[in-house]
């Protein structure tokens, strides 16, 4: 995976441009199902191997928006993101294509209330200050959205989810996401999610259904008269954005992950679509306002960061070290991004094999698990670092004694199971 140095990062913030409108909601094409507004969601997927998109070809083919994944709570999925960023940006808009934006959310493996506002607002962070890197928001953008279809804080060792959050902490860090993003850039930003994940991970919440819903739901055409999102058998999904009369309030409808990609100049075979709901006046309200950062909003570099272990554990060698740790940024409040991990010391007579895990518990606090650690007195330091540069690299020294302990069995082996093949484009519409 390739890694942004600071130099590059500083050179992203140089050369930023605001770019010249080249189309308005007038010229929308109306193209898509059912005489819709028509528009595709693109992240690194849509660009294999380094390929890029062809825009002008995707206008061409009826694409009056495409939302660019610009920002993700997880930091090497974040510099991907970053990647293509600003490109994608200036190509869409030079060939008249309206842009949007999203982050995908991971919420904090954490349960006061104060610390999931902390890290709903750390999140929030991360946004303006990638909004503030390519300038901020011109006549051609749409608001950013916030992606939250998972609330999973905890995964266990097989990869599967050992603790999702509450729903009313999972609504409580939604709003406070949200919130910090209207406040600071004075748009209204958009939440995008599933039916399903609406009704059964949020609670139904006014002033959440006050935020522009993007819903995610395939195998119904939009194209069909009488199509629309948020049914499920014997009914509707219930949740803040569903009305008396049993439909979802909705904005913009995501109706397939099985778009035709070469139609739309992408390379690769899958695109996601969507279809906007309304009029083209409708469309220009989410346009109205631009946004420029002030120097306050753009992306530190190097800024200073403090590191403090909070606690640590170490018995005996069939049981894991487990380190938590938190760095902070000059104001106190939690890193934005950047990881650690644990740096066992040149000093020691050798450095062993572990199995080293990094669990992130919320924002600038995270857990470190060693597992298969030897017995003996082992010297090190845990190691922050930042690879997007933007917080300082700072380690804390650590030095911990593991005892000798019960050597485990050998497991079985297992044979594997070899699961039947499954198409996730059958049933949906390819367009």
């Amino acid at each position: 995976m390739k890694k942004f140095s600071t130099v590059l990062i500083a050179a992203v913030f140089a050369s930023f441009t605001l770019y010249a409108p080249s189309a308005h909601a007038t010229d929308l094409k109306f193209s898509g199902p059912g005489g819709r507004i028509h528009g595709a969601d693109i992240s690194r997927w849509q660009h294999p191997n380094d390929q890029p998109i062809n825009f002008k070809k995707m206008r061409r083919a009826g694409i009056d928006f495409v939302i660019i994944k610009a920002s993700d709570s997880r930091d090497e999925s974040d510099q991907l993101a970053v990647k293509y960023l600003t490109a994608d940006r200036k190509g869409a808009q030079e060939a008249g294509i309206h842009t949007g934006f999203y982050h995908y959310a991971i919420l904090p493996n954490v349960t006061s209330k104060a610390a999931i506002e902390r890290d709903a607002r750390a999140q929030a962070q991360k946004v303006i200050w990638r909004i503030g890197s390519i300038g901020g928001f011109n006549d051609l953008d749409l608001p950013y959205a916030l992606d939250i279809e998972n609330s999973c804080v905890q995964v266990s060792a097989n990869r599967t989810c050992a603790k999702y959050a509450t729903r009313s902490n999972a609504t409580l860090w939604s709003k406070t996401f949200l919130k910090t993003l209207k406040d600071r850039t004075g748009r209204t930003p958009l939440i995008y999610s599933s039916p399903h994940f609406l009704e059964n991970s949020l609670k139904r919440d006014k002033e959440l259904s006050k935020y522009p819903l993007w819903i995610a739901q395939y195998a119904i055409d939009p194209a069909k008269p009488g199509a629309k999102p948020n049914v499920k058998p014997g009914g509707c999904f219930v949740h803040s954005w569903t009305t008396s009369q049993c439909v979802a309030n909705w904005t913009v409808w995501q109706y397939t992950s099985c778009g035709i990609a070469p139609k739309y100049g992408v390379p690769g075979s899958r695109l996601d679509l969507n279809v906007f709901s309304g009029t083209g006046e409708k469309f220009e309200s989410l346009l109205t306002g631009t946004w420029v950062p002030d120097p306050a909003d753009e992306m530190p570099i190097g800024e200073t960061s403090t590191i403090t272990i909070t606690s640590y554990k170490a018995t005996t060698t069939d049981k894991k070290v487990t380190i938590v740790v938190d760095v902070k940024r000059p104001d106190s409040s939690a890193v934005v991004t950047g990881s650690v991990k644990y740096v066992f010391s040149d000093l020691n007579s050798s450095i062993p094999t572990v199995t080293q895990t990094i669990s992130r518990e919320t924002s600038g606090t995270w857990k470190i698990s060693l597992e298969g650690t030897p017995a003996g007195d082992w010297l090190g330091s845990v190691l922050f670092k930042d690879a997007s540069g933007t917080h300082s690299e700072v380690s804390a020294p650590l030095d911990f004694t593991v005892l000798q302990g019960p050597t485990p069995s050998p497991s079985p082996s297992k044979k594997p199971v070899l699961k039947p093949a499954f198409d996730s484009c059958k049933n949906q519409i390819k367009n």
